[in-house]
C-alpha cells in the first residue's frame, strides 16, 4: 500500500482501493478465458488449486439457498452500506494510522470487486482454492482476500489503539 503515506486518508487510499478492483477483475477475466467452469488446475499438489467456482451467497456461501431476489437485494444493500460506511470512516479519520487507513481500504476495493461480480453476473467468481488432505477451505478471490486482510489490520489497530500510553 505504497500510495498511502503517512497515515493519511486521501486520494492514495481510493488509488489503493481502485487497484484492488482492477486486480480482483483482472484475475477473474484471466480465469474465464483459460478455464472452463467448475473445472480445477492443480498448482501446489495437495494444496493449492485454481478452480472456477461461482458463489451466488455471500461469505461460505451464505444465503446461497435463498430466492435469487432476496439473496441479490440483501447482498447489494448491504455491500452498498458497507462501502458507505467505509469511505465515511475513511473521510473522518484522515489522519488515522496506516493500519486503519489500508484495512479500510482493501475493505472497499475488495467490496467493490465483488460488487461488480453480483451486479454483472448475480454472483461472485471464486478461484483460489486451498485444500489439505480431507479440509478443503472454501474457494475464494482476491476481492475476499482483500476484505479479509482489511479486517485483521483494523483488528490490529484497534489492539494498537487500546494499549495504554507509556
Amino acid at each position: 500500500m505504497r500510495l498511502i503515506t503517512r497515515g493519511r486518508a486521501g486520494t492514495g487510499a481510493y488509488l489503493a482501493a481502485i487497484l484492488v478492483v482492477l486486480a480482483d477483475q483482472a484475475t477473474k477475466y484471466v480465469l474465464e478465458a483459460t478455464v472452463p467452469l467448475h473445472e480445477s488446475i492443480p498448482v501446489i499438489g495437495g494444496f493449492f488449486s485454481v478452480t472456477h467456482v461461482r458463489n451466488p451467497g455471500a461469505a461460505f456461501g451464505i444465503l446461497a439457498g435463498a430466492p435469487e431476489s432476496l439473496r441479490f437485494g440483501l447482498l447489494l444493500i448491504v455491500t452498498l452500506a458497507v462501502m458507505v460506511v467505509v469511505i465515511v470512516c475513511l473521510e473522518r479519520h484522515r489522519d488515522a494510522g496506516r493500519a486503519l487507513t489500508a484495512g479500510l481500504t482493501l475493505i472497499l476495493g475488495g467490496a467493490a470487486g465483488n460488487l461488480i461480480d453480483r451486479v454483472s453476473y448475480g454472483e461472485v467468481i471464486d478461484f483460489l482454492d486451498f485444500h489439505v488432505a480431507a479440509w478443503h477451505w472454501p474457494a475464494f478471490n482476491v476481492a475476499d482476500a482483500a476484505v479479509t486482510i482489511g479486517a485483521l489490520l483494523l483488528i490490529i489497530d484497534l489492539f494498537r489503539s487500546r494499549r495504554p500510553s507509556a
